[in-house]
């Protein structure tokens, strides 16, 4: 017959918590004393009828030889336990799908020496991402007038941009993508007066100037997860795009009305980190500012239907731009 063993209130003899084929069970007497007791029991319903019963002043629990120690430090006021961030299982895995990946990313070594980064699965392979960004703004003002210095005002200005995506996670944390762009700005000037002294005065009216741009763009988006649970998580993206647009801008000149159109035509790569958070199960707010990029544009220029010239110009950009920044919404299937 099989042997084992399992906690009474009381024993004459203890046997050592060393023996291999002793248990240890916590006897919550109290909420601020406990015991552990061994005791030799003949089968396994004898175990199970001490698990169920509760006893007067507490309850009986079966603790795993593995957190004896843990349930040890927690009884003496630690709450440390099972979950402890310090201490990470590299080979946890997670099921998504009904396929198991792992919960931890180890980062590749590309060095001389492996510093052991890695990050916490955010996004899974095989996932969809769709997002939608857009912005809208607009000013108007009339009949304004400052200290008698600035009057007969009339100006307006409405600027609107929309930008959708679609990715794909080719892996875990990564993926790539298509995005397209479209953005219009137009400003009008129906009159402003200035008037400061006899030497300097003006009055500009009847100016109006209209731009809209189309790109499209191939983004690489690298996640990061910081935490377990995968909710929040920062990301750095990569965008080659390119883009064709045009503008007009009309205003009178020796009492005449002068009108210049411009095309052009942009190639450009950009860097920018953001952060995402995810507000649902599959919806996430994300929040990306532009770092430095580099760009190659090509421009020309008409005035009253006459072919002006063209100009070609190129430049790189490494300062953060905090009034570039970018808010949208994505959903992930």
């Amino acid at each position: 017959m099989a042997m084992g063993f399992a906690p009474i209130a009381s024993a004459a003899d203890e046997p050592s918590s060393d023996d291999p084929q002793v248990k240890a069970v916590t006897t919550t007497v109290t909420t601020t004393r406990t015991e552990t007791r061994y005791v030799p029991v003949d089968n396994a319903s004898e175990v199970d009828s001490l698990m169920s019963s509760d006893r007067e002043g507490g309850s009986l629990i079966w603790v795993p030889d593995s957190l004896k120690g843990e349930v040890a430090t927690l009884l003496k006021g630690h709450s440390r336990v099972v979950d402890d961030p310090m201490r990470l299982d590299l080979q946890e895995k997670v099921v998504f799908r009904g396929d198991t990946v792992p919960m931890v990313l180890r980062s590749r070594n590309l060095g001389r020496y492996d510093r052991g980064l890695f990050n916490f699965l955010f996004i899974p392979k095989g996932t969809w991402h769709i997002a939608l960004t857009a912005s809208y703004g607009e000013f108007s003002t009339s009949d304004l007038e400052m200290l008698d210095i600035i009057g007969d005002v009339d100006l307006g200005a409405h600027s609107f941009s929309i930008k959708p995506q679609i990715g794909y996670f080719i892996r875990n944390n990564l993926s790539v993508g298509v995005r397209m762009a479209y953005s219009r700005t137009s400003a009008e000037v129906g009159s402003f007066q200035v008037d400061i002294d006899e030497d300097m005065n003006f009055n500009l009216h009847d100016i109006y100037y209209r731009s809209e741009s189309y790109s499209a763009a191939v983004v690489l988006q690298q996640y990061m997860g910081i935490a377990r649970r995968g909710r929040f998580g920062i990301f750095n993206e990569v965008e080659l795009a390119f883009s064709s647009g045009n503008g007009d801008f009309n205003r009178p000149y020796n009492g005449l009305l002068r009108k210049t159109h411009s095309t052009n035509m942009e190639a450009s790569l950009t860097f920018s980190p953001g952060v995402c958070v995810f507000v649902m199960e599959n919806v996430s707010f994300n929040l990306s500012f532009g770092v430095f990029g580099f760009y190659l544009r090509n421009e020309k220029q008409w005035v009253d239907n006459v072919e002006l010239g063209n100009r070609f110009t190129s430049g790189a950009n490494f300062k953060i731009n905090l009034f570039n920044l970018a808010f949208g919404i994505g959903v992930h299937i």
